[in-house]
């Protein structure tokens, strides 16, 4: 199967929840059968929505969602001519440990399909490597309005093929530092992860995330924001510096609120390798939690 003809399946599957969700949808009194399905909140639910919008911008705010983030990546290998389709699945689920603290799950599962990336090996499909951090953070800003947390990362080899993966078993600190005034949120995410063990023959993991991020949501729940998924890997002495300008807007499905975006990104630095410009989608399931 081409790996467009992934990308269309992986898109697909990522909808089907919003389908089944129309299939068991009931009208409601005074709705016509014909009605749109998908719209934006109503005048009396904006408040409440850029709220929502606004938790979504923080990496660790009190709210589950379920993103599915698919990625483009467009001129890799070692002529250039490679490609390579990720849909991530990053679900972030906090859990309140008593009136003060919170601790926060963020999973990254990818899925990866890639061809004329690793020279003459052809393509690969299958899953890559596990990501999940525990943030310990408290449940309200600190002095000067700073959002912070702070645990550990965990670093998992869930790849199914040799070449999607390291085959490595890695850990490490990650901390993350919000600050939000009014519609603008600011920030920085970062992690370091060493690798102690896996296959013995397969190079150390020694890298670190570096991601500064600012947002701006409106009182209409559009989002817009720019940010940085730098990574620097000590072994090869080499930064991987993508710059991401992202849109989404928060609607409702079936009273389901989602947010639905879209992006591009630039490299600004590469390996020889790497790619030379991307695009995203992401499609993610918002459950505000009420305390």
């Amino acid at each position: 199967m081409k790996i467009q003809h992934r990308f269309l399946l992986a898109g697909v599957l990522a909808f089907l929840p919003i389908c089944a969700a129309k299939a068991q949808a009931q009208p409601q009194v005074g709705q016509a059968k014909g009605s749109d399905e998908i719209s934006s909140p109503s005048s009396g639910d904006e408040e409440g929505t850029a709220k929502v919008a606004k938790q979504l911008a923080n990496p660790i705010a009190d709210l589950v969602s379920v993103p599915f983030q698919s990625n483009i990546d467009v001129g890799l290998g070692p002529n250039h001519n490679g490609l390579r389709y990720t849909l991530n699945i990053q679900p972030v689920i906090p859990f309140k440990l008593n009136d003060d603290w919170l601790v926060i799950s963020r999973t990254v599962l990818p899925f990866i399909d890639q061809e004329k990336v690793t020279g003459t090996s052809g393509g690969q499909y299958g899953l890559g490597d596990l990501t999940q951090s525990f943030f310990l953070s408290p449940t309200k800003p600190q002095p000067g309005g700073i959002i912070w947390g702070v645990g550990p990362v965990l670093f998992l080899p869930t790849a199914t093929d040799s070449l999607l993966g390291t085959e490595k078993v890695g850990a490490g600190p990650t901390l993350v530092l919000v600050k939000q005034t009014g519609g603008l949120t600011c920030g920085i995410l970062t992690n370091q992860i060493w690798s102690f063990a896996g296959n013995d023959h397969r190079r150390d993991v020694d890298a670190t995330l570096v991601q500064p991020f600012v947002f701006f949501t409106t009182k209409t729940a559009f989002t817009a924001g720019i940010n940085m998924e730098s990574s620097y890997d000590w072994n090869a002495d080499q930064w991987t510096i993508p710059i991401n300008l992202q849109f989404s807007q928060v609607v409702k499905v079936d009273g389901q609120l989602m947010s639905i975006g879209i992006g591009g990104r630039s490299y600004v630095e590469r390996p020889n390798n790497g790619p030379d410009w991307g695009a995203r989608l992401t499609v993610t399931f918002l459950f505000p939690v009420k305390r």
